[in-house]
């Protein structure tokens, strides 16, 4: 931990008075207002040390002009100075004593100081002027990172109420079709035994609909537990660690020259004024007793509200949810241990470079101090009685000095920059690694022991044939509004398979679209889909690959998803400085293009903004992301434009990430489907439910219409009578999708002249992990079924 957490003890507390559930906005707007108060603290503080420093030299100055003035003079200096310190708050501060010491044995220096006034006037002044100007570079450098953290630290809070919101809507969610299957298990109870059968299929497709939604909320609720534990990190790490770096960044230097500037003033009192050693041994003590942590601790407490660490956020359940913890539950299990072994290995390398940061800025701690010292001033010992002055005397080369000071100021802020950075981010992974472990190892404890939930339903994952394209449309390298308007896919399959494989296996993947992936893998992907196909469906890919086939989708398209008319107007938009300004001119140029290609690019931008939120994890900050993806979506009138217009290009991708619910028009201003976060191994949309009792008699009736010479169209209307109702909230390829199809070629079998059609039903645990194990390095299987057979892929739910 940083050395200085030890002395934050003594002043951060909790407000323990403050009893009962604290809302979530009201907590936040009052961390803001303490944020801005902590602000002003400091400029007061950087106003008190700069009139500290001009009331010193002012001293100095008029000290040297009236050293021949004798007892009198000097004893009205005495009593100007202490005036003004008796209108001001008695203050504790190491360097407030100082002054004080100071003022007092002034008033026994009324007697001879002509040598003392020739080094007040001259020597003495000029190093207090370098303390002044650089004391405030430094406090408003320091002010400027303070800001920096608190925005991220406001950043938290807001991905911490996104999160609980999101978690909200689900376990609302949850808590609804819970209460519509025990309104249809009351029903079934009052019903006749004629209307029992009916019943019981409705019974059965809303306990699928309970389960789906289930597994939804908890991902919600685990996603709100983890920004949870990060924002309450985030604000240890801030309250008890950055504030006193900041204030140390700020105070660097200034109680060092400042205490050097005395310690050559009390060099020359020594050497001249014998006599007045007791009173100049008092002022020997206090600026011995100079201390930086001390009078940081003193300015803390001093400002106890302002400075004290605020209550925890607390976990806020919705609607008696009794799970407070993260869980590793059945399908989730695999994906949350994949997600901590990678926030381990994550951990393990940003605390290293933690540790060299923190290195790193001692060092040009260190250096800068060091370059403060190489003044101007010479301190002596104070016990030569020779009258000379030659002791202090001016160095060459002031100014290349004090360039070099400058220089190393900014490399050690820099430093300081880099090292509460990655603190912070080490404070967010370990709070969701502590997390994760706890899960983890909780489902292992009890791995065997959990009793196998009573399915009655078996799902029937499909993917799209080629045989049911009946379009000419190319999907790769042709023109994405003719693709959609031919084929009936609001999403593109490509688009949709490749997104949803990315979220349920890499949203914490390092490098996801940053790092290149097997280009033989990205072409037998790409051809696979060109063919109609949806090869993500059943088989392992590696991740980078999956996110390469999706870049060249975009990258591959006749037009760009931005139409090349639209890119100025885009590019002068994005110059905005206002916020609101800037996301409504971009939406106002957006609303403009076919609702069909609005759909898809707010489908893209939410997936894209869902992964920059893992950035801690998976290193892909938007700007990131934007850089990835610029060259793909938005394209110059000329190709000479691309190296010119990238920075631009950068800029407007990374906006349309960060504000992309403020571009896009919403749902109720543009129909279609919506991304969602928390996905779900199977999709909603095309999954037909296959009764346990009915397996046999569907494979019968699939069979006879075979030998009746059918095609595949038949076959997918018949098992179509099971098929689940489509979700309220609409999704990729929910209306004409080539998903709602059986799968044919290499991949998903075939039809021949004997008819036969055979279904494969795994067998294993019913909380066996249904994901990739590990998305950086894994390989597909394939599934090879002979000429003569069809095989269909059912899993249990």
């Amino acid at each position: 931990s940083h050395p200085v957490g030890a002395t934050m003890t003594s002043h951060v507390k909790l407000r323990k008075e403050r009893v009962g559930m604290v809302d979530y906005d009201t907590q936040i707007k009052e961390v803001r207002c303490q944020l801005v108060d902590q602000l002003k603290v400091l400029d007061l503080q950087l106003e008190q040390k700069s009139q500290q420093l001009q009331d010193l030299t002012d001293y100095l100055r008029r000290r040297g002009e009236i050293e021949s003035e004798y007892a009198r003079s000097l004893e009205k200096l005495a009593e100007k100075f202490t005036s003004r310190i008796k209108r001001k708050e008695p203050s504790s501060h190491s360097v407030s004593q100082v002054w004080l010491a100071l003022l007092s044995q002034t008033r026994q220096e009324s007697r001879d100081h002509n040598r003392l006034s020739e080094s007040c006037s001259t020597s003495l002044i000029q190093p207090l002027t370098h303390c002044l100007e650089y004391t405030q570079r430094l406090a408003k450098k320091s002010k400027d990172i303070c800001t920096q953290l608190q925005d991220g630290l406001l950043k938290v809070t807001t991905e911490l109420q996104t999160a609980w919101r999101t978690y909200y809507q689900y376990h609302s969610d949850y808590v609804s079709a819970e209460g519509k299957l025990k309104e249809a298990e009351k029903q079934e109870e009052k019903q006749k035994q004629s209307a029992a059968k009916k019943l019981e299929r409705l019974i059965e497709k809303r306990q699928v609909k309970v389960q789906d939604i289930y597994l939804k909320c908890s991902k919600a609720r685990n996603d709100y537990l983890l920004n949870l534990a990060a924002a309450n990190a985030s604000m240890n790490k801030y309250y008890l660690q950055d504030i006193s770096t900041l204030i140390n960044c700020a105070d660097a230097g200034y109680h060092l020259s400042l205490g050097r500037v005395m310690q050559a003033y009390l060099s020359s009192r020594w050497q001249t004024q014998q006599n007045l050693s007791t009173g100049l041994q008092q002022l020997q003590d206090t600026v011995s007793r100079l201390d930086q942590s001390q009078d940081r601790d003193t300015l803390l407490r001093d400002h106890y509200n302002t400075f004290c660490m605020p209550l925890r956020f607390p976990f806020q359940p919705h609607d008696g949810d009794q799970v407070s913890e993260v869980s590793a539950e059945c399908e989730m299990r695999c994906e949350l241990e994949t997600r901590f072994k990678q926030i381990q290995t994550r951990l393990k390398a940003v605390t290293q470079e933690t540790e060299e940061a923190s290195k790193s800025m001692s060092a040009s701690q260190s250096s800068l101090l060091e370059s403060i010292c190489d003044d101007d001033l010479e301190l002596g010992s104070g016990s030569s009685q020779d009258g000379s002055t030659e002791n202090l005397t001016v160095k060459p080369s002031v100014a290349r000095r004090r360039a070099n000071v400058q220089e190393i100021e900014n490399l050690y802020f820099t430093r300081v920059k880099e090292y509460l950075v990655d603190s912070s981010l080490v404070s967010k992974l370990q709070a969701k690694h502590d997390l994760l472990k706890v899960a983890v190892e909780k489902a292992e404890a009890s791995n065997g022991h959990q009793p196998r939930q009573n399915g009655k339903s078996l799902r029937v994952r499909k993917t799209p044939s080629s045989a049911n394209l009946m379009h000419n449309h190319k999907l790769f390298n042709g023109d994405m509004l003719s693709f959609i308007q031919a084929s009936g896919q609001q999403i593109p399959i490509v688009v949709q398979s490749c997104i949803r494989f990315i979220n349920l296996n890499g949203l914490h993947h390092e490098g996801i679209f940053r790092v290149p992936g097997s280009q033989m893998e990205v072409n037998s992907l790409r051809d696979a889909f060109g063919r109609g196909e949806d090869p993500l469906a059943e088989g392992r890919y590696d991740l980078d690959s999956v996110a390469g086939v999706l870049k060249l989708y975009f990258r591959g398209l006749e037009n760009p998803l931005f139409p090349i008319d639209s890119t100025s107007q885009l590019l002068e938009h994005v110059q905005i400085k206002n916020e609101a300004e800037r996301a409504a001119q971009l939406k106002m140029v957006i609303s403009s293009y076919p609702e069909p290609v609005i759909v898809v690019m707010r489908y893209l931008f939410a997936f894209l903004h869902h992964v920059s939120q893992y950035s801690d994890e998976n290193m892909m900050q938007p700007y990131n992301l934007a850089v990835c993806f610029g060259p793909s979506l938005v394209r110059g009138t000329h190709d000479d434009d691309v190296v010119t217009l990238q920075p631009q290009i950068n800029a407007l991708v990374n906006n349309l990430i960060l504000q992309h619910e403020s571009i896009f028009p919403n749902q109720s201003e543009v129909q279609g489907p919506v991304y969602e976060k928390c996905m779900t191994l199977e999709q909603d949309d095309g999954e037909p439910i296959i009764e346990d009792g009915d397996v046999e008699a569907e494979y019968t009736h699939s069979k006879d219409e075979l030998e009746r010479g059918s095609s595949l169209d038949n076959i997918t209307s018949l098992s179509a009578a099971a098929t689940q109702k489509k979700a309220e909230r609409p999704r990729a390829n929910s209306s004409g999708s080539i998903d709602q199809r059986l799968k044919a070629g290499p991949a998903g079998g075939g039809t021949a002249s004997g008819g036969k059609l055979m279904l494969q039903i795994p067998i294993g645990p019913q909380c066996r992990p249904r994901r990739v194990q590990s998305p950086g390095n894994v390989h597909r299987d394939s599934q090879h079924s002979s000429s003569e057979d069809i095989l269909v892929q059912v899993d249990k739910v």
